[in-house]
């Protein structure tokens, strides 16, 4: 099977169901979300059922081993994303019970990053944790009581502190210090009958779904990009697969990187007492990018959701300074999701923000005029309540960018579910796919920068920087609706301003 380059969901979705339709054996997969409720899209699965409950209890009673790691989360730092991943087992368990006999064949589990927080550092947390606790059992207790004893059915890493009293309100019985975890499974995949492997930064559930066109209110437009891939390293996958759960503590070695598979793995640290974070044990995605980097003579091309790594930012500055001929584009979006979707203020949020404007300025500080930094956003014009928001860019909706896509020189292309930042490249586990292919590479640029310009491809044989500069600062004067490409200025200058420095606190937090 040639490589396939999936953009956005409406093609992606329909590729990974006929891949798993196509299954005779067992389909293993590791997602950070993955809601069965998620809607079929492709013409095979849509004759089965309406969505992948139907679609899995049809696999089950195939003949067809189901092996499912769901990610889990800190139930107090994130509990929106906790409480998405215990309904979504308690859905997929209901697929076991709908699927009869043919359930056995169904495996689940919730698995969270073992990486603890120090306990000094946990103890200095306390009070700042404990609002956020506090928080949380408001926003229950403000709930309908159908609703809010259905939440909390969903919310069973805070039972460890909260708990229904006999009036059905929920109260706290136990403190601090708590037991954070500052780490998670990033990763995205499946692997068909160890042949197929479907890998990139594509979750599976309906906020994720979008199309090529983005036509779909701000707010829900999600550009994500997978990769369909055959051969040995489908393989090297499923075993990562396998063993990623207890690598990450430290039961077992890191998985084996091979036939092109790029991992980033770490481990909990033993007896933390200051520690903030893990310790990590495998950065072959960070090793592809700076490698990538280095050997690149003629043009770096990256989407990504954030760029806030300042030691990967320093060394393709460093390579744009000796190099005279390099050209580095980037494709970032208008403003983090939470900023522009949920007016997130924390000092979090700010943090992340002050990484990335530095990273972005350290680069056009080297490259000068051989570096552009994109934003896309939708051609027409925004509601008027979302004028004045982080939502609105350049007077249209967004377009949120959370693809990983890397290509260097129209050589090699590496597709990932990491970000840019120092959490995905030390922290998070994370899984990826370099092709080194430069048939693959010129097809893969080609179709990316045809969907951002809008089939107006530019001239490949020529600098490709000031080709799509001129094409987003044009666009950026015009009236949305006559913008002829989905591509605008990014504005390091925004995202300065929000950002606020934290210091002592490490860039692997955001």
């Amino acid at each position: 099977m040639t490589p396939q380059l999936l953009l956005t969901a409406e093609e992606a979705y329909p590729a990974f169901e006929r891949a798993a339709l196509g299954a005779s054996d067992r389909i293993v997969m590791g997602f950070r979300i993955f809601d069965p409720m998620t809607k079929l899209r492709s013409e095979e699965a849509c004759e089965i059922g309406d969505d992948w409950v139907d679609f899995m209890v049809h696999l089950l009673r195939k003949g067809i081993d189901i092996d499912l790691t769901l990610s889990d989360f800190d139930p107090i730092v994130s509990p929106e994303m906790h409480e998405l991943t215990w309904a979504s087992i308690r859905k997929t368990c209901a697929i076991a019970e709908l699927a009869g006999d043919a359930g056995k064949r169904l495996q689940v589990r919730a698995d969270m990053h073992p990486a603890r927080v120090g306990w000094m550092t946990a103890s200095m947390l306390w009070p700042r944790v404990r609002s956020e606790l506090t928080e949380i059992r408001e926003i229950l207790n403000d709930l309908d009581p159908a609703i809010r004893h259905a939440r909390f059915r969903d919310l069973p890493g805070l039972t460890s502190w909260l708990k229904l009293n006999d009036d059905g309100f929920v109260e706290q019985y136990a403190g601090g210090p708590f037991p954070l975890h500052p780490v998670s499974h990033h990763q995205k995949l499946a692997v068909i009958d160890g042949r197929i492997l479907y890998i990139g930064g594509l979750d599976l559930n309906p906020r994720r779904y979008d199309t090529p066109r983005h036509h779909r209110p701000g707010e829900e437009t999600w550009h994500d990009i997978q990769l369909m891939i055959e051969g040995p390293v489908a393989e090297a996958a499923e075993a990562h697969l396998r063993r990623f759960s207890e690598a990450s503590r430290a039961k077992a070695p890191p998985p084996e990187q091979r036939d092109g598979l790029r991992l980033t793995m770490s481990v909990g640290r033993e007896d933390p007492v200051v520690a903030f974070g893990p310790e990590p044990t495998c950065s072959g995605l960070n090793d592809a990018l700076v490698e990538g980097v280095r050997s690149a003579r003629k043009l770096l091309y990256f989407e990504t959701q954030f760029f806030r790594d300042q030691a990967l930012a320093e060394i393709i500055a460093e390579a744009g300074r000796a190099d005279p001929d390099l050209e580095v584009l980037f494709i970032l979006p208008a403003a983090p999701e939470d900023v522009a979707f949920d007016n997130r203020t924390k000092v979090d949020a700010r943090f992340g923000e002050y990484l990335q404007a530095a990273c972005v300025d350290k680069v056009n500080e080297a490259f000068g005029g051989r570096a552009f930094f994109a934003s896309p956003a939708q051609p027409r014009e925004a509601p008027l309540d979302k004028r004045d928001t982080r939502a609105c860019f350049h007077g249209s909706p967004l377009i949120y960018v959370h693809a990983k896509l890397a290509i260097f020189d129209r050589r090699s292309v590496l597709v990932s579910s990491a970000n840019m930042n120092s959490r995905s490249l030390h922290w998070d586990t994370e899984a990826g796919v370099l092709v080194e292919d430069e048939e693959f590479a010129r097809h893969a640029l080609g179709r990316a920068l045809g969907h951002w310009c809008r089939d107006r491809q530019p001239d490949f044989d020529a600098p490709l920087v000031p080709q799509i500069r001129d094409l987003a600062e044009i666009d950026a004067v015009r009236q949305p609706e006559n913008r002829e490409t989905y591509l605008l200025p990014y504005d390091v200058e925004v995202a300065r301003e929000f950002g606020t420095y934290l210091p002592g606190i490490p860039d692997e937090l955001v």
